[in-house]
């Protein structure tokens, strides 16, 4: 299989997860600014021209990052990843995903594009106060959920855990201190202590 990624971006995620499961796994980075790779126009593999996108030995491309995590997750049906099929904490884990794609995920995007979406500075400046606090309470919400938790289902590990852990390392390029809520920080540090988490990071050069 072969990974399509953006150092940093929501890929990781999938690579992270593609590293617990000790895969055996192809890199290409993308540039997403021009949508090309070493392969070309990276719109000819995704046509949404996002990342990830896998790239299955069966020649199929599967996209978007919450699919992916649970897909590469099912390859291994004894692993702890994601709970098994017809259990409530596979639903709950399955939950937790949704929720971090369209509400923390989905949030931090505007912090990444608003210089493309707006030219006024005041106006910039109105929109980021805003968007900064509707992040800031769903944030929130998971740190509540977290007290007293090692990861967000509890003391297992799962494809969601790698999630949230990507996208609140957003926090240092947007002004957003996670340290605010010890929950998440504490959560932060146990995930980037995983020696597959280490992997993923080192190998998109982020380490």
């Amino acid at each position: 299989m072969k990974l399509f990624y953006k150092a940093g971006a929501c890929s990781l995620a999938a690579h992270i997860v593609m590293a617990e499961l000790n895969m055996a796994y192809e890199l290409e980075a993308v540039d997403l600014q021009n949508k090309t790779c070493i392969s070309g126009d990276f719109y000819k593999i995704n046509a949404k021209g996002s990342v990830p996108a896998l790239l299955m030995d069966s020649g199929e491309v599967l996209t978007e990052c919450a699919v992916i995590s649970q897909y590469l997750a099912d390859q291994n049906i004894e692993s702890t990843l994601l709970p098994k099929l017809g259990t409530i904490d596979r639903y709950r884990c399955l939950e937790w995903m949704n929720y971090i794609a369209t509400d923390i995920h989905k949030n931090f995007g505007p912090f990444f594009s608003l210089d493309r979406m707006m030219k006024n500075t005041e106006g910039k400046n109105e929109f980021k106060t805003s968007a900064m606090e509707l992040l800031k309470n769903k944030i929130a919400y998971a740190s509540e959920k977290l007290a007293g938790n090692d990861y967000l289902l509890g003391k297992d590990y799962t494809i969601a855990d790698a999630y949230l852990f990507t996208c609140l390392g957003w926090g240092k390029y947007i002004g957003l201190d996670i340290g605010q809520w010890p929950n998440l920080a504490a959560h932060l540090e146990r995930v980037s202590q995983r020696p597959a988490v280490l992997r993923a990071l080192k190998e998109e050069g982020l380490l």
